[in-house]
Order: C-alpha cells, then structure tokens, then sequence
C-alpha cells in the first residue's frame, strides 16, 4: 500500500510544483507593475509571461527532478530540501533570462523574473514544510507508516530499531526480525519471526514494504542469499553493516575500475567553491560585526580592566584546522594565572579564580566577541568545532572516540553542539558528536541555522551560574 501512496505522493508534488510557478509567474507580474497604468502602457502583458510559462514549467519539473526534490522526502531534512529548491529556483532562473534573450523580447522585465523565482521559492519551501507537519500527525495516528523487517540482530540493529521506535515521525514500523537465534531486544519487545531462512514464506504472504539487512560478522557470507529472497519477492532490502558505526552519515562511494569504493569520510568544505563561500560569508561578516560593535566591545574592555588588575584581552593557544596551534581572544574574565594553570585546568561554573565581571560575560558569552579577530584572520570561523587547549588535545584523542576528527574544518565561535546545549562543563563525547554530523553534513544553510539559533537561545551559557 505505502508503494502505491508514494506514487501518488509523487505526482501530487509535481501537480503542485507546476500551479506554484504559474501562481508565482501571475503574483510577480501583478506586484513588479502594481498601476493599471504601467500595465497598459507596457509592451509586454500577462499573457506573454504566461505563453513563457508552456516552456518553463516543463523546464522547472526536469530540474526539480534532477535535484530529486519529486521523491520521498522521509530521509530527508527540511533544511537540504530548502536548500535544494534555492539552488533549483536560481537554476531555473537562468533558464528564464537565456530564454528570453533567444525570444529577443528586449521589453521583458527582468524584475518579474526575479520576484517569479522569489515566490516560487517561498512556495515550495512553505508547502513542503505544511506536508512534512501533516504527514508526522498522520504518522503519529498510526497512517502512512512504512512497514520494515530487520534480518540479523546485532549493535547497529538494535541502535537502528530504538531510534526508530522513539520516533514515529520518521515514519518506520519494525514488525519484527529474523535471526538464527532469538535475542532480548530490551524494553520495547521485538517480535523474533524466525530463523533467516524462513524470510522467504514471510515476504510472500505479508505486507512488508523493505527488508533492512544487519548481519554480524560471522553471519555476512549470507548476504547474497537474502538479497536474493528479497529480489524474488520484489521486495526493497536496504544494508545496514555491523561495522556502520565507522561510516559517516552520507559514505560518499567512489569508484576505481569499476569496484565501489566507499570514502568513510567526505567533508563537504573539501570541495573548492563551498570552501570559498564559507570563508567569504566569514570574512564579511566579522569584519562587519567588529564595526558595528566597536563602541560595546569598547565598553566591555572598560569594564574588564575595571574588574581587576592586568591585561584585557586573553590570550591562549588553541588547536586548529590541520591540527596547526593559533592563539585564541577573549575578553579576561579570571585573574592573571602566573603558574599557566590556564593552560592545563578545566574550568567549571564554581571556579573561584572568575572576577564577577568576568562571570557576567562568561554567562553571556559576550567574552567570545575578539575571537571575531580571529575569523577575520583565518585561524577560526563564524561556526564550527569549537577548538580547544593542547594539553586537553593530547588526553582527549586518546579518551574520546573520534575526536581527532574536529580538526578536519576550522575551528567557529558557535557550532552545533553549543546549539544543542553541549557547551561549557559538558560532556565531550556528545561534543564530538555533534562536531563529526556537522562536518559530514555542512551547507551554507546549516551555517545560518546554527547562527540564528546562537542568536535566539545560544547566547546564554547555562552551564555557567553568577555568584550572588
């Protein structure tokens, strides 16, 4: 049944993508020539645009397909479906321009092209948006669910198995697993519904929609045979390895002579222009941000010097992009450290060596503010991992899985584990995750996300407390 829903899905997506771009084509015409006036007095009318229309509406299906925003968005995140249809509509733009200037209609307006593209945006980023919050409510009722068998249980099955029953927005029904042995799968019973070999009879007389395979070690010679029961039944079988814990989110997979050869880590700012586009959007930004908020970080330095004896900025060694050693700013909230203990302490919201001013600034992060230098230097960027002290460096790679790996993009001001709340007297390894998802999944719209996010709720450290 959910095969049949898809396709309807499917083609109800391209139904209302192709009313959105004549809706979007009528409402940019009527706002760019607001007077009746400008209107009539115009060589070109509505219906030209909407002649326009019979070419770019075909045009805008083949790139909304080749941009795969047609299919099942139950994978996907709002934000890279958004992000997809910006970079579609500006696609599709071009295509606008090129295609009148072939027509040679010098009169039309390039204004309505713009807005065009402007409204179809906002259109199905909205409309995908209300479908995605239908389809959770539906879900959550029980509707729309898509049926999943698991063949083999091991520690990525049952990780697999939990994160789908504690989220039912996803959309998934485990109906249960085949193993050779039955297992305990916790608090939320799993029903065993047989031996491997006895998935065939099951696939022929149920309602199974994808068979998701997860054989351990010792059982993977016979992945071949399941792929092959799940091919006859014509049934989806999907691979999750017992070594999936060491692949990143999205294995990029190369090839080389016609083997698949599977990347366990791809980093979307190796790519050049995403590179470039990230470090422009750093550079004008903190040079901006240091000019506008120069009287208040003078006034903070006021403050700092005020608060006790010696220096007011702070400076510290930290390790960067490359695993390379810069110094980090910040505004000095404790007194001067002599002994370099600094260097080597942990810092926790009871620490005595905090003056009160520095405690203020602390709680709000205002003390993060010179690192805008460092982003305007290079060492940092506006977001990403935050970077941290040699010393800890050193223990850590040796105690925190993985860790070493936040050394991959450049260190930020703001990242997604401080958005999440892992920031300050915290806890490393949830850091870390979150530091390793926003390096295998960064895009320029994750970047805004995360910086309105520090905007909203981010500022305030809530590990930190002022003493009273």
């Amino acid at each position: 049944m959910i095969k049949e829903n898809q396709k309807l899905f499917n083609v109800m997506l391209v139904i209302c993508d192709a009313a959105f771009c004549v809706i979007s084509m009528v409402l940019a015409f009527f706002a760019w020539f607001h007077r009746v006036d400008v209107v009539m007095s115009g060589a070109i009318l509505l219906d030209y645009y909407m002649r326009l229309m019979v070419a770019a509406v075909p045009a805008y299906f083949l790139i909304y397909h080749y941009m795969e925003l047609h299919e099942s968005f139950r994978y996907k995140s709002i934000v890279s479906e958004a992000g997809k249809i910006i970079r579609a509509n500006i696609v599709g733009l071009v295509f606008m321009f090129v295609l009148a200037f072939f027509l040679k209609e010098v009169n039309v307006s390039r204004g309505v092209f713009t807005l065009f593209a402007c409204f179809n945006t906002a259109f199905s980023i909205m409309f995908r948006y209300i479908l995605r919050r239908v389809l959770r409510a539906l879900r959550r009722k029980g509707y729309n669910l898509k049926h999943l068998v698991l063949v083999g249980w091991n520690e990525a099955s049952d990780e697999f198995f939990k994160k789908v029953a504690k989220n039912i927005n996803l959309g998934y029904w485990i109906d249960g697993y085949f193993s050779d042995r039955k297992v305990e799968t916790g608090k939320k019973h799993l029903p065993w519904l047989g031996k491997i070999s006895d998935l065939p009879e099951l696939l022929e007389h149920s309602n199974t929609d994808e068979v998701i395979i997860s054989l351990s070690d010792s059982e993977f010679s016979r992945i071949g045979e399941v792929i092959e029961y799940c091919e006859k039944a014509g049934i989806k079988c999907s691979l999750l390895p017992f070594y999936t814990k060491y692949l990143p989110t999205k294995p990029y997979i190369d090839e080389v002579e016609g083997l698949p050869l599977i990347n366990i880590r791809k980093i979307p700012l190796d790519n050049f222009l995403n590179a470039f586009i990230k470090r422009a959007f750093d550079v004008v930004c903190s040079g901006l941000l240091l000019i506008v908020l120069s009287p208040f970080l003078a006034a903070v330095a006021i403050g700092v010097k005020l608060s006790s004896p010696g220096p007011v900025i702070y400076r510290q060694e930290r390790i960067g992009l490359g695993k390379k050693p810069f110094t980090m700013y910040k505004f000095r909230s404790m007194g001067v450290q002599a002994d370099g203990s600094d260097m080597t302490t942990w810092g926790t919201s009871e620490d005595d060596r905090r003056t009160r001013f520095g405690e203020f600034i602390r709680k709000f992060s205002i003390d993060e503010l010179p690192q805008l230098w460092n982003v305007l230097r290079g060492d940092m960027s506006l977001v990403g991992p935050r970077p941290e002290r040699p010393f800890f460096v050193e223990r850590f790679r040796e105690e925190v899985p993985l860790y070493m790996l936040k050394h991959l993009v450049r260190p930020g001001i703001t990242g997604w584990a401080q958005v999440n709340g892992w920031r300050g007297d915290t806890s490393i390894e949830e850091r870390i995750k979150c530091d390793i998802f926003y390096i295998e999944n960064w895009t320029f719209l994750l970047d805004i996300k995360i910086l309105l996010l520090t905007v909203f709720k981010g500022f305030v450290n809530k590990s930190e407390k002022i003493s009273k």
